[in-house]
């Protein structure tokens, strides 16, 4: 909205507000109600600067842990009138969250960026000229397991473990 602001008034003189806006298909009162912002933010913008300060310290005192629904009950209990959505909302233009309890996603592979790739034989065209002639396939690795490996992409996953040889699951 800064660009078609600053666009109709280097040209209103000229031509006039309205026909300008209209031309942008832009509603007048939006372009009045932006330069109004220009000159005092709105009361929501400057409740939202003060809540923001608020939050930070209430979300700073329960050692950041606290997530939207617990910080919003702590502001009520502080006595200030907030809004749960507004909480959220603040906190993610804050860029602060809550601890989950919940798991958190365990990787276990760590590649190693220095380690050799295999070469890519097929140049990503996984197309053949003819039966058989290009076989493609897509391992995993299973921690639970010793040395497992699945085969993916088939109706019946074939696993192949210790050396053995490959058998249906």
């Amino acid at each position: 909205m800064n660009v078609l602001v600053g666009f109709i008034d280097e040209h209103r003189d000229e031509l006039g507000v309205e026909p300008i806006c209209k031309a942008l298909q832009v509603a007048p009162s939006s372009y009045y109600a932006a330069k109004k912002r220009e000159l005092a933010p709105s009361a929501r913008a400057v409740r939202d600067a003060v809540m923001m300060q608020v939050l930070m310290v209430l979300w700073v005192t329960n050692r950041k842990v606290y997530g939207a629904h617990k910080l919003w009950r702590a502001a009520r209990r502080a006595g200030h009138e907030i809004g749960r959505d507004q909480v959220a909302r603040l906190m993610r233009e804050l860029g602060i969250q809550g601890v989950s309890r919940r798991r958190k996603k365990v990787f276990s592979t760590i590649s190693d960026p220095d380690a050799t790739r295999a070469a890519d034989l097929v140049k990503r065209n996984f197309t053949a000229d003819r039966p058989d002639a290009l076989w493609v396939t897509d391992l995993e690795r299973h921690e639970a397991l010793p040395n497992l490996a699945v085969v993916k992409g088939h109706r019946l996953p074939c696993v192949a473990a210790d050396g053995q040889k490959l058998r249906a699951a």
